[in-house]
């Protein structure tokens, strides 16, 4: 059974930082990866940043040069380090591994 959990989100001023957190139970993410999305109040889920199994980056134009995406196969969890936050980054943020499985989300909202 695979247990997706993301941790880590909350209310941010501009100019500040989050960390994310998915913990992956039933999928090993040395060998599947980890994408992260992000849904805004009325949009559609879009793509964040995603790491393969081999480490390979690759970031929405969006987040590029302040998001940073991380894993941990030893502890089969991985990051999002999200610096410079503005306040179209505010998004309930998911978490994506293996054959299509998803977290629950996180809420990230960044306002003064």
């Amino acid at each position: 059974q695979v247990h997706i959990l993301e941790s880590g989100g909350g209310l941010v001023q501009p100019g500040g930082s989050l960390r994310l957190s998915c913990t992956v139970s039933g999928v090993a993410i040395r060998y599947s990866g980890m994408t992260w999305y992000r849904q805004a109040p009325g949009k559609q889920r879009e793509f964040v940043a995603t790491i393969n199994g081999v480490g390979a980056i690759n970031y929405a134009e969006s987040v590029k040069g302040r998001f940073t995406i991380s894993k941990d196969n030893t502890k089969n969890t991985g990051q999002l380090q999200m610096d410079s936050l503005k306040p179209e980054d505010t998004a309930i943020y998911y978490c994506h591994t293996g054959d299509n499985y998803w977290g629950q989300g996180t809420q990230v909202t960044v306002s003064s």
